[in-house]
């Protein structure tokens, strides 16, 4: 064997160099993590296109883009009041380049309703909520009221021989029905249905007498004359429906139904990385244009942090597993 033997100063510039490369590598560590994101962001939905759960997921996504100059992709994954699309969010490799978006009242009933296997705050790192999209009260054209008061009264003349349809059962329309129930006192059958379209149908023909939906579904047959908005269940007015009373300012004390919208990403997600984007989701919902399309669809743009978004996340899984108790409401 033939053994190869530097000379001492030359050994120490072979040490020095090799300890400068070793130093320049780490440094490249810091560069790598800055190059986020890397590939387009996707957001998982768990509803079709064309709801409100989408509307929000893609006009606040598209300024965060541009907030981040980064690409995010809308990846539709309908199915089980969100509980599908939360499953693939919670599997998703937490390096930033996967967001899941949820109604958050959706997932807290369905968890009340029976567990799931991901949970919300146990699988995933809240990143900022966004938007709360209240329901309105809604009765056909037809019917012989003109506020809550007189919806009220004319439910009680006849317990239980009129109904209330919702998109299906566990729900947040099916629980706001209940909740209304447990507060007046009357008595109205749940009609589930499959879906908006055939329940709002059934609604202007007379065949529902009352439906708790979102404002995009209802505010063109009301504008056409076909159906009456009483009530918002929301803590405050929306600018869309500036004379419709909050249900509690039409008499019905203690109705709480929030309907809070925000994004999360799978636990393990760098804490830098939730950061931006929770900042760029704030600048997001600061523009004049968002809000504009917001306020146009009865949408109230609402932004908390991690933190904040964490503690209503909390909330609303106590409130609803409160109702579905109350009502003794099962699942299918």
């Amino acid at each position: 064997m033939t053994r190869v033997c530097l000379p001492l100063a030359e050994l120490s510039k072979t040490l020095q160099a090799l300890v400068l490369i070793g130093v320049g590598l780490l440094g490249l560590a810091p560069a790598a993590n800055a190059a986020w994101p890397e590939r387009p962001i996707v957001v998982i939905v768990g509803y079709p296109p064309g709801g409100a759960t989408d509307l929000i997921a893609r006009s606040v996504s598209q300024k965060v883009a541009e907030q981040l100059g980064a690409s995010l992709v809308i990846e539709s994954k309908p199915g089980a009041a969100g509980i599908i699309a939360m499953a693939a969010g919670a599997r998703a490799n937490p390096d930033g380049h996967t967001l899941y978006f949820s109604s958050i009242g959706d997932i807290a009933i369905a968890t009340a309703l029976g567990p799931q296997q991901q949970n919300l705050l146990r699988d995933f790192a809240p990143v900022a909520g966004v938007a709360n999209a209240p329901h309105i009260l809604v009765v056909p054209a037809s019917l012989p009221v003109r506020n809550v008061g007189q919806l009220l009264d004319y439910l009680r003349a006849a317990p239980g021989k009129y109904n209330y349809a919702s998109i299906g059962v566990g729900t947040l329309a099916h629980l706001e029905g209940e909740l209304l129930q447990m507060i007046t006192g009357v008595r109205i059958e749940h009609v589930p249905y499959k879906g908006s379209a055939q329940a709002m149908v059934d609604l202007l023909s007379g065949e529902a007498t009352l439906m708790f939906v979102s404002s995009p579904s209802a505010v063109p047959h009301m504008k056409a004359g076909r159906a009456k908005v009483l009530a918002v269940a929301s803590s405050r007015r929306l600018p869309l429906l500036p004379d419709t009373p909050t249900i509690e300012e039409a008499g019905v004390k203690g109705f709480e139904a929030p309907n809070l919208f925000g994004f999360l990403a799978p636990r393990g997600t760098p804490a830098t990385i939730t950061a931006t984007l929770a900042a760029a989701m704030e600048k997001a919902l600061g523009t004049a244009d968002l809000r504009a399309t917001f306020d146009a669809q009865g949408l109230e743009p609402l932004y908390t942090g991690p933190e904040g978004f964490t503690r209503l996340i909390e909330r609303d899984y106590a409130t609803f597993e409160r109702i579905v108790r109350a009502a003794n409401v099962k699942a299918n």
